[in-house]
């Protein structure tokens, strides 16, 4: 009977685990904007969300970039625009054009309608880390 007790409070301590750490990855904050005359009115909303994963699949001159994470079994399209800013661990500021599949990176997004846009993209290691060096030897017989 002990061991029964042991297992509800074992399974129910992860259950809360799980739950706040869903609510602290996907932070989420609504901003409304209303515009018009007293007669015409429209409301935009917009959610921020947070998600990590690594990059699949990005083309500089296209406008989306698609991430797989561990929650996500495919990859999923989220676009990017001018405003989309891109920082290695450190802070400084990273052209996209830097960007390469098998990247891991941390991004912030806001759903517009359908769209998930990338506001902001953290890379998980310095850009340093991707760059290969190559090395040529000769060798010549006397």
């Amino acid at each position: 009977m002990k061991q029964n007790t042991f297992t509800k409070i074992l399974a129910a301590g992860a259950a809360c685990a799980l739950a706040l750490g869903t609510t602290f990855a996907q932070q989420s904050s609504t901003t409304t904007v209303t515009t018009g005359g007293s007669d015409v009115s429209s409301t935009t909303s917009t959610s921020t969300m947070d998600g990590t994963g690594t990059i699949t699949a990005f083309t500089p001159s296209s406008d989306f970039i698609t991430f797989s994470s561990q929650t996500s079994t495919e990859p999923v399209k989220y676009y990017v625009s001018k405003q989309t800013t891109v920082v290695d661990p450190t802070g400084q500021t990273v052209d996209l054009s830097m960007l390469r599949p098998d990247m891991p990176v941390r991004y912030t997004y806001v759903k517009e309608g359908d769209r998930m846009v990338v506001t902001k993209m953290t890379l998980e290691k310095p850009l340093s880390y991707y760059k290969k060096e190559t090395t040529t030897t000769t060798t010549t017989s006397p």
